[in-house]
């Protein structure tokens, strides 16, 4: 009974306690990477830009009115000879004319290239709203896989600090050993060593430790310098099957969204250049006045005001063979979005059969080395017994407890690299968290 109670306060005592810090749960996370995080307001300011540029006045469908001013004022010497011989000549003489008006213009027809313009920035919209889709993701499995980082290295503290209070009831234990005769200097002088070594492997995991938590304030677009805790726990979802796995991805991977919506944008640009063959028309009217005054002339004031309209019409002849080119480069361009699109769904393929094999792999390592972790926490349990009577050397007790902290170590990162594979795959296949 004495034993057991050694080794559980052994085993669980912590001799570096942290503060009180605030609890960080994945989804307080999650939510205030998508309130703050840089990325993601870029991408959505760009999308309030493409939807303003979505409308028929961008598209050239409605008409241009415009209003005119001007104002002319000249003082002239002038001579002037008439038909009949007559001569009329002032100094200083002065004249001035005034225009003003409205007017309308308003093109009605162009080969239909206006509603393929419209449907283009439409689609350029949703460009938009699958590139918001794509950063959203990025950015929350990055969150994701930073915060079950901070769950491995949590744990991993823990070992070492378990591992150091092992090593410091060597020290002591190898102390009272000397003092009382039954003990030599060199085993005092090895169990120091070993202390030493475990303090600078849990000083630099905590210089890890915290560059990763600024890391993750920095995803979360927040203070840099708040400090926090994270869960201890590390689920992994073993259900994940390759075949609906490629199938969601087919679907609702954001990469190959933008693929198609890039094919749908190039075609609309063909059906914009073959508008160029047809006529234009375009429609004008106004309401003008004007008004002038001359020193000298046959007339000394004219003023006029009236309403004008027309239509006007063109169409492209010949322009040197450049239509012909501009639709063959545009048809070019719409084969090259399908090869992409082709390109795409396959690279996205090979990414998830990669991650899928990794993924199995990695859950199959969790379970090995989880195991492993129990036989060496036994070992570590049954070499510290007899250590404690003294019918083992401190070498045979230092293999055991760096067998322990390797166990764990493994075991741990195999539950991360595991989770790791989950979320890259769940990024892959388009899901949203």
């Amino acid at each position: 009974m004495k034993r057991n109670v050694i080794l559980t306060l052994l085993l669980s005592v912590i001799l570096f306690q942290a503060p009180a810090q605030q609890m960080l749960t994945l989804e307080e996370a999650l939510a205030t990477t998508l309130s703050n995080n840089f990325n993601i307001l870029l991408a959505k300011n760009d999308h309030k830009i493409d939807s303003e540029n979505t409308s028929a006045g961008s598209a050239g469908m409605l008409p241009a009115v415009t209003g005119s001013f001007s104002r002319s004022n000249s003082i002239q010497n002038s001579r002037q000879v008439r038909a009949d011989g007559q001569v009329q000549q002032i100094s200083n003489a002065k004249n001035d004319n005034m225009s003003y008006g409205v007017n309308l213009n308003w093109t009605v027809f162009d080969g239909f290239g206006m509603f393929a313009r419209r449907d283009r920035f439409k689609e350029i919209q949703r460009q938009g709203e699958a590139e918001i889709k794509f950063e959203v993701i990025s950015q929350l499995s990055e969150v994701i896989a930073t915060y079950y980082s901070l769950v491995q290295q949590k744990r991993l503290l823990n070992a070492l600090d378990t591992t150091i209070t092992l090593s410091q009831y060597r020290v002591t234990l190898a102390e009272n050993r000397l003092e009382i005769g039954k003990g030599s200097k060199l085993d005092l002088l090895n169990a120091k060593v070993d202390l030493n070594t475990d303090q600078t492997n849990l000083l630099r995991q905590r210089e890890s430790f915290q560059n990763t938590k600024t890391y993750l304030n920095q995803l979360m677009t927040r203070d840099l310098g708040i400090d926090f805790q994270v869960e201890d726990e590390m689920k992994l979802d073993t259900d994940l099957k390759l075949g609906d796995l490629i199938q969601i991805a087919d679907q609702q991977n954001p990469q190959i969204q933008l693929a198609l919506i890039n094919k749908r944008v190039a075609e609309l640009n063909l059906k914009s250049i073959k508008a160029e063959r047809y006529p234009k028309i375009g429609l004008n009217t106004g309401y003008n006045w004007n008004e002038s005054h001359s020193s000298l002339g046959f007339s000394t004031e004219n003023k006029n005001k009236g309403l004008n309209y027309g239509v006007t019409a063109s169409v492209n002849i010949f322009n040197g063979f450049l239509q012909n080119r501009n639709e063959r480069i545009a048809k070019f361009q719409v084969q090259n979005t399908e090869l992409q699109i082709q390109q795409q769904k396959q690279n996205i393929q090979a990414q998830v059969r990669t991650l899928f094999q990794t993924y199995i792999t990695n859950i199959e390592l969790a379970q090995v080395e989880k195991k492993n972790e129990e036989l060496a926490k036994e070992n570590l349990t049954i070499t510290m017994d007899k250590f404690r009577i003294g019918t083992i050397t401190t070498l045979e007790v230092r293999t055991a407890q760096l067998n322990y902290i390797n166990a764990m170590t493994r075991s741990y990162t195999a539950q991360y690299d595991a989770k790791v594979s989950e979320i890259r795959l769940k990024e892959l296949t388009g899901e949203t968290y």
